[in-house]
């Protein structure tokens, strides 16, 4: 006669338990910022609608509001992803190097990795992205997100430099800056869309050049100190 299978208990079963709700609700999460980038896409940004999406995500109407406030949001969901994963990479730097190079290097390790490639390779986002300049709504989703991962990253670096970002304008001009720099390489690559030949299509080389801009542009200045009256 088999014995029966007994559920996980204790500890270390809630914790089992735990992370399949985590790995579920992660899944879904997924599946309805898929579904919004494709429906977004095929039908445009006013055409689609959340029910649209929650069917095509086979979920309902309700577990989109729990996961999403709206379309845009759902549809972006991959730009707050990869702010948490540069910020997460901007934490492990080591604690001596200057706040700017952290966060360049952060960014530089998040479009690098293999393991886990950075949204820019995944299907129509560069296309995605591109709409920002047609669509309003759509672009203030992107920046209410690209603020929160800022926001964020001043954080770390008021952390990195033991200050206090009331005080010191390093750690908000630092992030400003680099993050600015980032933004500014996206939006060429995405104005690019459809062009592999140009030489925005590779995204990574691109952040290095408008990273290398910039620390050109600031030694240009730094040399000049002297003000003009």
């Amino acid at each position: 006669m088999t014995a029966m299978r007994q559920s996980p208990s204790g500890p270390s079963g809630v914790r089992v338990t735990e992370d399949r709700r985590r790995r579920k609700a992660r899944q879904t999460r997924n599946a309805l910022a898929a579904a919004a980038l494709e429906l977004i896409l095929e039908r445009g940004l006013a055409d689609t609608t959340v029910e649209a999406i929650s069917e095509r995500a086979d979920v309902t109407r309700r577990t989109f509001s729990r996961n999403f406030t709206g379309k845009e949001e759902a549809a972006l969901d991959f730009v707050r992803d990869d702010g948490d994963r540069i910020n997460a990479l901007l934490r492990t730097r080591p604690p001596g190097e200057p706040p700017l190079l952290a966060y360049r290097r952060a960014v530089r390790a998040w479009l690098t990795d293999r393991d886990d490639p950075a949204w820019h390779l995944r299907p129509d986002v560069r296309r995605l992205l591109a709409l920002l300049d047609q669509e309003p709504a759509l672009f203030a989703a992107y920046e209410r997100i690209r603020v929160d991962a800022q926001e964020e990253s001043i954080r770390i670096i008021v952390d990195r430099l033991g200050t206090d970002d009331a005080r010191d304008m390093r750690p908000a001009v630092v992030v400003g800056a680099a993050a600015g720099v980032l933004t500014a390489a996206l939006r060429q690559w995405a104005r690019t869309a459809g062009d592999e030949d140009s030489a925005a299509a590779d995204l990574a080389a691109l952040v290095e050049r408008a990273y290398g801009a910039l620390t050109e542009e600031a030694a240009s200045a730094a040399a000049d100190s002297t003000t003009d009256k």
